[in-house]
């Protein structure tokens, strides 16, 4: 592996920061909306049921954002593996 190849490598920790810093934005985003969009549907929830609906939402999606970011990495890692040889 040569130093570009190391330098572009991204950490756990890295991708766990990355991951719930974009899930935090899109938690206040996805509220925002939320309490703007339920009530063209006829949806009326209360403030506390808009923040409950959005933070189960929000732990789905920084699992699933985690998962997708570490698959990549293994992708990024074998084929750089493959390369070498």
């Amino acid at each position: 592996m040569n130093n570009r190849d190391a330098g572009m490598k991204q950490s756990r920790w890295m991708s766990l920061v990355e991951a719930v810093t974009n899930v935090l934005v899109g938690y206040g985003v996805a509220v925002a909306t939320q309490w703007a969009v339920f009530p063209l549907f006829g949806l009326h929830a209360t403030l506390q049921e808009n923040l409950l609906i959005g933070l189960i939402f929000t732990a789905v999606s920084l699992v699933r954002s985690y998962v997708l970011r570490r698959a990549f990495e293994a992708f990024r890692i074998r084929q750089l593996s493959g390369n070498s040889g």
